[in-house]
């Protein structure tokens, strides 16, 4: 197997993510324009999508660092209106959709419109992660998105094998569908609660190395388990992944701070190559169109379009209101729905690589021999769709929550609970030094003692001073300056460290334990919301 056309891809979809962040556009959209334009230059690697490639080793990882990234507590606060958009609103529109397609388009037979209902059923986790982070969402919205789209590939999936079995007719009951359905959900979730605490065992290993490697493994071993029982890969890894995003701080400074890194940058090569393979999928979808020809096609894209978003709405808004006017127990539980959450969220429904991989998955013949209907029609209808709802609602979503002026996360007031919490932490480290310095045993030399004092000092003060007034000539508060001022020493110490490893008085082993202290002062110094 030739490995070049794989790392060209791979290469080329980072370069292009990594000039993408000097737009004003998502870099999701900017990969996709960039795939299709690419896919139709001569001599460019033809890069099929596979299901049995994406499911089993894309999907795991994207779905595992989403997860973590989200909040346990956050998504438990919204179950209600994560569990119909997830579940409930993912099994409306493959109804719907596939129903209304059926009906508009002639060639497309009923049972091949619900294959495809639930084939761009589902919105995409990565895309919804992406733009929720590009466009500074209300943290409520955000949550409810990322829930939504943690959760709706397995409802998806499984209303999938469910109207793909009755169109290759195996002669699927609406018993045995809902009886797959449960053994789906319930079966994913049960090997999840099983793996997630033998997985966070992890810990007891003593090795930053061997915890992240384990790391790695954990997003495959549970899709695999699930899937091994025909129970849904997907939740699996969801239930293991939030499990362990709330267990993070039970892993050591070294595992955490490394596998931080590693996964932001599995993350970033996948989500990159993934968005770049969607546009490379037009020559395969437009090879393999033939009747009723591109024309016509084109208009049935734009019915299918339209059906989705206009199906998303119609459960959106029903599904944000009722249950507040049908029960005072929401009313009580939950806060006010802001008039522009659900127009949001109706409108961030931009589906992904998932749809396009399930729908390639489609076999070409039914258990008859026969070809399977319409089957080209419906993987053009859904790469359209994904492509329409990546371009049109990607591109708009920013200039709505603008128009909506839309209140994004209030930065003030988040560092203000920081500072407070940092107050609060201080407090107790400072009554533990106090304790230990008594202590005979742990008799410090006055200045290491001040010392101590001095580090927990600045930490309790560094937030509170981003709170206060900036330099007027720098534009800085005191704690940007002090950070530079940190790295700028930093950095001149890192100078001397590697002239003398050059002028062969200390050696490369040396210089690189002095390297690796530094870097992790100035990793304490770094904040993470600055840029790099």
């Amino acid at each position: 197997m030739d490995a070049l056309p794989l790392v060209a891809l791979v290469a080329a979809s980072a370069a292009v993510a990594g000039a993408a962040r000097r737009t004003p556009v998502p870099a999701p959209l900017v990969l996709v324009a960039v795939g299709l334009v690419a896919g139709l230059v001569p001599g460019v690697p033809t890069y099929h999508l596979d299901a049995h490639i994406v499911l089993p080793l894309l999907l795991p990882p994207l779905l595992h660092t989403a997860a973590l990234d989200s909040s346990y507590l956050d998504l438990r606060a919204n179950i209600r209106p994560v569990a119909l958009l997830s579940v409930g609103y993912t099994l409306f529109a493959t109804v719907a959709v596939g129903w209304l397609a059926h009906l508009a388009i002639p060639e497309l037979p009923l049972t091949a419109a619900l294959v495809l209902g639930a084939v761009i059923a589902p919105p995409d986790a990565v895309t919804a992660a992406a733009i929720a982070r590009r466009v500074g969402l209300p943290a409520r919205v955000t949550t409810i998105l990322q829930g939504e789209s943690l959760v709706n590939d397995a409802t998806a999936i499984t209303a999938f094998r469910v109207a793909l079995a009755a169109a290759v007719g195996e002669g699927m009951t609406w018993a045995a569908g809902i009886a797959e359905f449960l053994l789906a959900a319930v079966g994913g979730v049960g090997v999840g609660l099983l793996l997630m605490v033998p997985l966070h065992w992890r810990t007891h290993l003593k090795e930053a190395l061997l915890q992240n490697t384990l790391s790695l493994l954990i997003p495959f071993v549970a899709y695999a388990a699930a899937e091994r029982v025909h129970a849904s890969g997907v939740l699996a890894v969801v239930v293991v992944a939030l499990y362990l995003g709330h267990r993070s701080w039970q892993v050591d400074f070294a595992t955490r701070l490394q596998e931080a890194a590693v996964w932001k940058m599995v993350a970033f090569i996948l989500e990159s190559t993934v968005f770049a393979l969607i546009g490379l999928q037009l020559p395969f979808v437009l090879k393999g169109l033939e009747a009723p020809g591109t024309a016509r096609a084109l208009g049935y894209a734009a019915i299918v379009f339209v059906t989705v978003v206009v199906i998303r709405f119609v459960w959106v808004y029903p599904a944000t209101y009722l249950p507040r006017r049908l029960s005072r127990r929401v009313r009580e539980r939950e806060p006010d729905t802001d008039r522009t959450a659900p127009l949001i969220v109706g409108w961030a429904g931009m589906r992904g690589v998932v749809s396009l991989a399930v729908a390639f998955s489609i076999p070409l013949v039914t258990h008859d021999g026969d070809p399977f209907p319409a089957r080209n029609l419906v993987l053009f209808l859904t790469f359209t769709t994904v492509i329409a709802t990546l371009v049109i609602q990607g591109l708009t979503l920013p200039a709505l929550v603008r128009v909506l002026k839309v209140p994004g996360p209030d930065r003030r007031a988040e560092t203000l609970v920081e500072a407070q919490a940092q107050s609060e932490a201080s407090q107790a480290a400072e009554a533990r030094l106090d304790a230990l310095l008594a202590a005979p045993h742990n008799t410090l030399p006055p200045p290491l003692a001040e010392r101590l004092r001095t580090v927990l000092e600045r930490r309790r003060n560094a937030v509170w001073e981003r709170l206060g007034p900036a330099d007027p000539v720098t534009g800085e508060s005191a704690d940007d300056t002090y950070r530079r001022l940190s790295r700028e020493m930093i950095e001149a110490e890192r100078e001397v460290f590697v002239r003398l490893r050059d002028e062969r008085r200390i050696d490369d082993e040396m210089m690189r334990t002095l390297l690796r202290r530094l870097d992790l002062e100035e990793a304490a110094a770094y904040r993470e919301t600055d840029g790099p």
